[in-house]
């Protein structure tokens, strides 16, 4: 299988089912966002050595994959349903923040973006990840678009700021506290 068609050489792209979108339209880039940080995500991970927590970053990747052909198919689409993500997800990502910030000191300030290699890059993926939320929520005043994608992608970002704290405490790395 060769992986380049030339379809794209004109500045289009296509959907689940064959709709023809331009490459700036708002649907690409809501699919292009969520695909970066799918991508931050694996980067972070790579950098991870809990198992729990590499484990659980697999599984979102996994979710990212999911939440993209979610949007690149339309409701009109007679298969829709079978790539709308449901609650399920939002619901796991709630018990591991649960979870994982038991384990955590209370937070008492505001803290920077920093500590370990693996915190510094959660941090990033979880900045994508609101500019995700971010660039979906505006698709979604001109589209169809499913709402526990929005749901999902805010608690996604919840649990990387879980996750970036967690493996800084871990590695007993400093969180940078921000100063007034």
């Amino acid at each position: 299988m060769k992986i380049y068609t030339k379809f794209g050489d004109s500045g289009e792209t296509a959907l689940y089912g064959g709709t023809r979108l331009r490459k700036d339209e708002q649907r690409i880039e809501a699919i292009g966002t969520v695909d970066e940080l799918n991508t931050y995500i694996g980067y972070a991970q790579t950098l991870i050595d809990d198992t729990d927590i590499s484990d659980l970053m697999a599984h979102i990747q996994n979710h990212l994959f999911a939440v993209g052909a979610d949007l690149a198919t339309l409701a009109t689409h007679t298969k829709a349903a079978e790539f709308r993500i449901s609650a399920d997800f939002t619901i796991e990502m709630e018990t591991a923040i649960d979870k994982l910030s038991a384990e955590l000191p209370p937070l008492k300030n505001f803290i920077l973006p920093g500590g370990c290699p693996a915190g510094a890059v959660l941090h990033i993926a979880r900045v994508v990840c609101r500019r995700s939320e971010r660039s979906v929520v505006r698709l979604a005043r001109e589209a169809d678009v499913n709402p526990e994608i929005i749901r999902s992608l805010n608690r996604l970002s919840d649990l990387l700021f879980i996750f970036a704290r967690t493996v800084n405490f871990r590695a007993n790395a400093l969180e940078p506290i921000w100063k007034s």
